[in-house]
């Protein structure tokens, strides 16, 4: 994964080389190259630049690197920190003078890159307050941050810096970086999803699901939510997890799921619970596609992991057994679809389901007035009956498509396509 290059690195080079105006702010799932894609950049940059990470070890252990482009970027310039200094809003005031100090005395200026910003108590306050100032006086000094923790780091953005910042999005890994990276075929990707710190454990089961487990399901669960969110019901935030892992592809009213959870509250909490799941880069739940918006937010959910790994890891299937059930392997391979519209969309889209009595359209993908219909094909019989038909008679669709083996579109052209593509 250190040497593939994401599409976003061109985007976050194309900002560093602009007079900064904004804070620049990458954002996404846990475990999807965010650091890497800052070290890269900064490596690449030809400006002088400084890496700081929050939660560095000894800063010793480090030495500094010049970039690829003749500058020095301090990949370890946490040297600068005394060992023990507390990492408190203080400490980030200290760095950023410093920078301040390096981007004055040279030509081009500085990039600073802040890692894990949101475990400094207060940091988007102080953020702010730098910021504006650096902006009064005109200082040549680009500031990155980035986290992993994306709720906290969302709550902070929407507190403190709204107008200030432009983001720079990174979300689970797609079929085709997945198979440039690391020679995944199409099953592959659909079992194995798109976490490329999995790739390395794919030949042994047993540490793939360990991997998946302790190092992604646990962290976003107990650091980037429970940690960070109020949440009154741990316990039932983690049934909901599961539940939407094994209900993957299918649409599940608050009625049936509350029938399923222990000490399950309320429909409001149910929705909320979900909410915080889908900012976590876990599980969406998708609203049905209407004109009205007030009957989308009262329709049943389409329950929809954002990447297939979190739902075959809770079933314990090899790639042999999970291929081999073919109505498990049919939601997966829609889950997989689902997964792809969400992850690959601009912000401006949107992503729904529809089904009206028996008619039912797998996805609604929505951008302006421009309406999408998506029919996933996987060979499995379902009884149901596809929905294209009727959902155009009673919409605008600006384009009807069967994706799948059986379809106009087959599975590897399809998740090979930014969902913003099929907009052209």
């Amino acid at each position: 994964m250190a040497t593939y290059e994401r599409a976003q690195l061109s985007t976050l080079l194309a900002r560093l080389r602009e007079v900064p105006r904004r804070l620049i702010v990458v954002t996404g799932p846990r475990q999807t190259g965010k650091t890497t894609l800052v070290q890269q950049a900064l490596r690449r940059t030809e400006f002088p630049s400084r890496y700081l990470s929050v939660d560095s070890p000894d800063p010793t252990t480090l030495p500094a690197a010049p970039n690829l482009a003749g500058g020095t970027t301090e990949i370890a310039a946490q040297s600068l920190i005394p060992p023990g200094d507390s990492r408190d809003t203080e400490w980030l005031v200290r760095q950023w003078e410093n920078a301040r100090v390096d981007a004055e005395g040279s030509d081009t200026g500085l990039v600073l890159a802040i890692d894990e910003i949101q475990k400094v108590r207060g940091w988007s306050e102080t953020v702010k307050g730098l910021w504006d100032a650096d902006r009064l006086n005109n200082l040549p000094l680009h500031v990155v941050l980035l986290s992993s923790a994306p709720l906290l780091m969302q709550q902070g953005m929407t507190e403190s810096l709204a107008g200030r910042y432009e983001t720079v999005r990174l979300m689970h890994w797609s079929f085709t970086e997945m198979a440039a990276a690391f020679e995944f075929d199409l099953q592959r990707y659909i079992y194995f999803g798109g976490y490329p710190g999995g790739a390395r454990y794919i030949d042994e089961q047993g540490r793939w699901h360990s991997y998946i487990a302790e190092a992604l399901i646990e962290p976003n669960i107990e650091k980037d939510i429970l940690a960070m969110q109020r949440v009154d019901k741990p316990a039932l935030l983690k049934q909901l997890f599961q539940l939407g892992a094994e209900y993957s592809g299918q649409i599940l009213s608050y009625t049936k799921m509350m029938g399923q959870l222990q000490d399950a509250g309320n429909t409001t909490t149910l929705a909320r619970y979900i909410d915080l799941l889908r900012s976590a880069g876990l599980i969406a739940g998708l609203q049905k596609y209407s004109a009205k918006p007030h009957l989308q937010k009262s329709s049943s959910p389409k329950l929809n992991v954002l990447n297939t790994a979190l739902m075959v890891v809770e079933t314990g299937y090899s790639l042999e057994e999970a291929m081999a059930d073919r109505a498990y392997w049919g939601r997966l391979v829609e889950s997989a679809v689902g997964a792809h519209l969400f992850n690959t969309g601009t912000p401006d889209c949107r992503l729904h389901y529809w089904r009206e009595k028996d008619h039912e359209v797998d996805f609604v993908l929505s951008k302006g007035p421009k309406i999408i219909a998506f029919e996933v094909k996987s060979g499995v019989r379902r009884p149901r009956v596809c929905g294209l038909d009727r959902f155009a008679e009673q919409f605008d669709v600006h384009r009807a498509i069967v994706v799948g083996d059986e379809g106009e579109i087959p599975l590897s052209e399809f998740l090979s396509t930014p969902a913003d593509e099929w907009f052209d």
